[in-house]
């Protein structure tokens, strides 16, 4: 069953022009012209219930802006919105019972507080009966593994764990749809693990639909089988991840370990040289070319040891928002 569906989704802005020196400011005073501004242009997609998706984009894509949109904290200028049956900006109390946002380092709990007393707050908020309050907080945060640092102050909290306690604030009253811009921004790597081990466990738990925008290609690989690609406002690709990358996988990695060191000048006839560190040489090889390409290496170098692997998910993402066309 289908909780967001968004349909032809447009956000025009309005920026005001203004020429350089005295007369240029007082005809900006007076007479001010304008040029609009496309943000987000004819964006169409739908989720299921419990479904992962990420939503990808360059900076300035129209990730954020989208995002705004479908949590109702501005008006699209045209187009259709759903969200669990409710149009957003008309923010009804029961859509703001079923939705969450978390954005990367924009904190709703108090600096100076425990987090505990936010939490209260936010449960006396969404009107959570005690009993329900406390059973909620225990499962979430021996999830979160943050028991012990909820009555500290945040401010004495580490990144990791006040990210933590953000998530278990914007869960408390168990939305049915959760989007997150960036939640494992800035964190250590053990951190940004431990959040995405939560958010697949809360997902598998209580079959959470999530919308998750990261720059960490980790976050979606790890969690997302599905993909928004946004460009230039534009939706460019909405699908399955892995086949995604199979079809724009530019490359193979070829790595090899050699008997003795060559020069990139000797091994340039074996393909392209990426690296060559001592005896360990790395090989970038179209897919077409591999068999002859391995062939050629193993009949004519001596090996020790060769290994194939895909290019980076991160380099082939790159290589579609540098194009701005998916054709599948």
């Amino acid at each position: 069953m289908s909780v967001i569906d968004v349909k032809n989704l447009n956000k025009i802005y309005k920026v005001s022009l203004k020429k350089p020196g005295i007369k240029g400011t007082i005809n900006h005073f007076f007479r001010r012209t304008y040029r609009d501004i496309a943000a987000v242009k004819d964006v169409s997609f739908s989720i299921n219930s419990g479904e992962i998706v990420g939503f990808l984009g360059a900076n300035g894509a129209g990730k954020t802006t989208t995002l705004k949109m479908l949590t109702g904290l501005i008006h699209p200028s045209t187009g259709e919105i759903k969200i669990v049956g409710h149009v957003p900006f008309k923010r009804h109390p029961t859509f703001l019972n079923k939705m969450s946002l978390i954005m990367g380092q924009k904190q709703q709990l108090l600096w100076d507080l425990p987090a505990l007393d936010s939490l209260k707050i936010n449960a006396a908020v969404y009107e959570i009966p005690d009993k329900v309050f406390h059973k909620r907080l225990q499962d979430l945060a021996e999830m979160l593994s943050i028991e012990e640092q909820l009555t500290q102050p945040v401010r004495k909290l580490s990144l990791g764990q006040r990210m933590k306690a953000e998530l278990l604030a914007a869960l408390l009253h168990h939305p049915q749809v959760l989007f997150l811009d960036e939640p494992t921004l800035g964190l250590d790597v053990n951190s940004q693990a431990a959040i995405r081990s939560f958010l697949k466990e809360y997902n598998q738990r209580y079959q959470a639909t999530i919308l998750l925008t990261s720059h960490y290609m980790a976050d979606i690989t790890a969690l997302c089988e599905r993909v928004l690609l946004i460009h230039e406002g534009q939706l460019i690709y909405d699908g399955n991840l892995e086949q995604l990358v199979e079809k724009f996988t530019p490359y193979k990695e070829v790595k090899v370990e050699l008997s003795y060191p060559l020069s990139t000048e000797q091994l340039t006839n074996y393909g392209q040289v990426e690296t060559v560190k001592g005896q360990e040489v790395r090989f970038l090889v179209k897919p077409e070319n591999l068999t002859e390409t391995i062939a050629k290496i193993l009949a004519q170098l001596e090996v020790n040891d060769l290994n194939v692997t895909e290019p980076p998910i991160e380099e082939v993402v790159s290589q579609i928002f540098s194009q701005g066309n998916v054709d599948l």
